[in-house]
């Protein structure tokens, strides 16, 4: 009798563990929980021209935060640096000021080791029961429902905005329609010229470019609608890699909902892994640096040319004049658990 009541147990027993086995297998994880690599940011100020009396350059510096760890390795440097930090977003960067340059070439150096950590307020349905009408913005968030100067919240930006979220009666919800929109009516797609500036109104008539061109209209539509929202940028680690050359810069957007906090989204990765679609609303993958945050920059000190459309890349002014004659090199390794 005890054999059969066992059996019984062990028939009903097995198929609820299998499911419980299966079910981890059936929720889509697309980022381990954290990476940590050693990253090295090189840089060369080239063909300084003779009799330049002032050289000046202003690097971004990524800094720790809840998402992510930084521990600076290493600065090489041909002159004395600062660390400063610009006046709006608190951005933290390195300066030097080069005096009488001799004429050539001016290499710096920065290494750093970095542990990033995915960063996820959960997915659309759970976002969606803390959701709510947009309230009424803080003073310490004005800056972030204001435009600026290749992101308006007037005009197309507005009428945009309306039509695609008027619908929509809460902050998640109006994220959300802005995110479906672009994602459906924008393509990765970096031919030809325009791209890579983070026009929002380029964007929204080209319908194509890099991520810059995919944030900034859905930074200024929900902007328009008094939801604040902000830009981020660093650089990608790839995905199946452990070491390597990073070719360029990566960035992402940032929305606020007032019970819920920051949330998250890429749409541009999202184009690229169609898989990937409702992960990165809500969601960033641990497989980036940021390095710094918002737009129309102004540098600490103060740069003499016009605030810098985002800041990810070397700055470098020669007397007085913005310089662009800078090669620039970019490479990660991966930090084993031995090391």
């Amino acid at each position: 009798m005890r054999l059969r009541v066992l059996s019984s147990l062990l028939v009903l027993f097995f198929p609820a563990c299998l499911l419980a086995a299966e079910a981890p297998s059936n929720a889509q994880k697309f980022s381990p929980p954290a990476r940590t690599f050693r990253f090295t940011y090189n840089f060369a100020v080239k063909d300084i021209p003779a009799g330049a009396k002032q050289v000046r350059v202003w690097v971004p510096v990524p800094q720790t935060d809840q998402h992510q760890t930084v521990r600076v390795l290493a600065v090489k440097a041909p002159a004395n640096t600062q660390m400063t930090r610009d006046p709006e977003y608190g951005n933290r960067m390195m300066y030097a000021e080069i005096q009488n340059s001799a004429p050539g070439k001016a290499e710096f150096t920065l290494e750093y080791q970095v542990t990033r950590r995915e960063y996820s307020r959960g997915d659309y349905a759970q976002l969606q029961r803390k959701d709510q009408k947009p309230s009424v913005v803080s003073a310490s968030m004005n800056r972030l429902v204001a435009p600026d100067i290749l992101i308006p919240t007037d005009g197309k930006i507005k009428a945009l905005a309306v039509d695609v979220t008027g619908s929509q009666t809460g902050t998640i919800a109006k994220a959300k329609a802005a995110y479906d929109y672009l994602f459906t009516n924008m393509r990765y797609d970096k031919t030809g010229s325009g791209w890579g500036r983070g026009d929002a109104l380029w964007a929204c008539d080209a319908k194509h470019g890099n991520c810059t061109d995919f944030h900034s209209p859905f930074i200024g539509m929900l902007r328009a609608e008094k939801i604040p929202a902000r830009f981020d940028i660093g650089f990608p680690l790839p995905e199946n890699k452990d070491k390597g050359d990073i070719a360029g810069y990566h960035c992402w957007a940032e929305f606020y909902a007032t019970k819920t906090g920051w949330i998250p989204v890429d749409i541009s990765e999202a184009w690229k892994a169609k898989e990937k679609e409702d992960y990165f609303f809500g969601t960033v993958d641990a497989n980036r640096v940021q390095f710094s945050t918002g737009r129309d920059i102004m540098l600490s000190p103060k740069q003499d040319g016009p605030a810098l459309n985002y800041f990810v890349y070397p700055y470098v002014e020669v007397d007085g004049k913005a310089y662009e004659k800078v090669d620039k090199r970019f490479s990660f390794a991966e930090v084993k658990d031995s090391e």
